[in-house]
């Protein structure tokens, strides 16, 4: 969410983001209700300063007819108030809901686009590996080995389930472990946070499309069963399973006034990942490139309001997760995503893909966005700089490493002509073996 005095400034800019990110957002109408809700407020401001007045007028009033004339005063003041408040509740309501859309406005390097096919590759590593067989897909690898069940995992979970089983189980594991020992050696203080919020922390971090919870758009799953709070009493909170750590981690700094030397503040979270994919219909519906259900190490920063420094930090948090794609062998690309391939909230993103051999393509393992204060304003986390000023911070996210789209490119590209898998170098220590089948 941006400051409304700095969309009235800059409403050129503004329109120029809606239009290239492919908001559905009218500014003239968000600029008109702005008006509408500053003029319902300053009448009602009046109303209260006229009440006010009217209370001294009381206090020093001498005879019953200045008391009376006061009293039917004070009924005209009621009257207009009881007339004034719902307009400006309509009115508040209606520019929330028009603010709620409005987008940052995207990096001067942010490539112009209307779809990922526009995204620009900007670094890539290795080379796909060149078999002397036809390489399997996961899906016929994992099934072999007794290492991925989609049948069961279907008859249990639905659509989109499965079950990893045996070594595949210690290889996923692996992969969770090698990428938060990463993190913590990298200066990420590591958390294992709430997969169960409130809504606050996704409308805050920008999971919802809106002001509320819209399950025709948003991918975010809400739970159907009410809680209770300590009391006894039922919670009047809905509650939703977050489709990454990031909203549980930012939201653990929500309402928090910061100082300017704790700043970056790195953190980590290792959390299970939970996604209706409502808006992939159709879409790779065999194997678990695409699940509602999932493991993933996110790493999360809370920055200076400084540009130049929360790039900096963004290209060092796309830089671990590249180190650990290197790391492990497995070819990858970096993609600059388009301003019609960015969510509202983002000033600058990126995605890591790596080369799927068995599946022929390139895969998203990661996506990396820095937001500067959009999610900061909704969220409300502040720090206190050197001069003694408070200021939104700047907040970024990075995936650290995802499990399933990983594990799809280890045993992809490390399959063996006998289908078996090898095991990276590097999680051959959780893995406890060389070599899975």
């Amino acid at each position: 969410m941006l400051d409304i005095k700095f969309i009235r400034e800059h409403a050129g800019e503004v329109r120029i983001a809606i239009t290239n990110k492919g908001i559905n957002l009218n500014l003239d109408e968000l600029l008109a209700a702005d008006m509408e809700r500053s003029a319902a407020m300053r009448a009602i401001e009046d109303l209260n300063e006229a009440k006010n007045r009217l209370n001294d007028d009381m206090k020093s009033a001498k005879t019953p007819d200045e008391r009376k004339a006061i009293i039917e005063k004070g009924k005209e003041i009621k009257e207009k108030q009881g007339d004034l408040e719902p307009k400006f509740r309509a009115a508040d309501l209606k520019f929330q809901e028009l603010m709620a859309k409005v987008p940052t406005i995207p990096s001067p390097d942010t490539p112009l686009g209307k779809s990922d096919e526009d995204n620009v590759e900007v670094f890539h590593w290795g080379e796909p590996r060149k078999f002397d067989f036809t390489p399997k897909d996961h899906i016929e690898l994992g099934t072999s080995l007794d290492i991925l069940d989609f049948e069961k995992g279907t008859k249990v979970g639905g659509f989109r389930g499965y079950y990893v089983k045996n070594d595949g189980v210690l290889l996923v594991m692996g992969i969770m472990m090698y990428a938060l020992n990463k993190m913590v050696e990298k200066g990420y203080r590591p958390m294992i946070p709430p997969t169960l919020v409130k809504g606050f922390a996704l409308f805050g971090s920008g999971y919802f499309k809106g002001l509320e919870y819209d399950p025709e758009v948003d991918e975010i799953y809400q739970i159907a069963t009410s809680d209770k709070e300590a009391s006894g009493e039922a919670s009047r909170d809905k509650k939703f399973l977050v489709g990454t750590a990031e909203p549980s981690l930012l939201a653990y700094y929500s309402d928090e006034v910061l100082k300017e030397e704790d700043l970056p503040i790195k953190v980590c979270g290792y959390s299970q990942c939970y996604r209706s994919e409502i808006g992939s219909y159709g879409k790779d519906v065999k194997g678990m490139y695409r699940v509602h259900e999932f493991m993933k190490v996110e790493q999360v920063t809370i920055a200076p309001a400084d540009i130049e420094a929360m790039n900096k930090l963004q290209d060092e948090m796309t830089a671990i997760s590249g180190e650990m794609h290197e790391e492990l062998g497995l070819p990858y690309r970096r993609l600059q995503i388009c301003t019609g391939d960015m969510s509202a909230g983002k000033y600058r993103a990126f995605d890591l893909e790596a080369w799927l051999p068995g599946m022929n393509r390139w895969a998203e393992t990661g996506s990396a966005s820095s937001f500067a204060d959009w999610q900061s304003r909704r969220l409300n986390v502040k720090y206190i700089d050197k001069n003694g000023d408070r200021k939104y911070a700047y907040l970024l996210n990075n995936t650290a490493l995802p499990s399933p789209r990983i594990f799809i490119a280890i045993l992809e590209n490390y399959q063996t002509a006998d289908g078996k898998i090898a095991v990276p170098e590097v999680l051959q220590k959780y893995v406890g073996k060389t070599v899975i089948g």
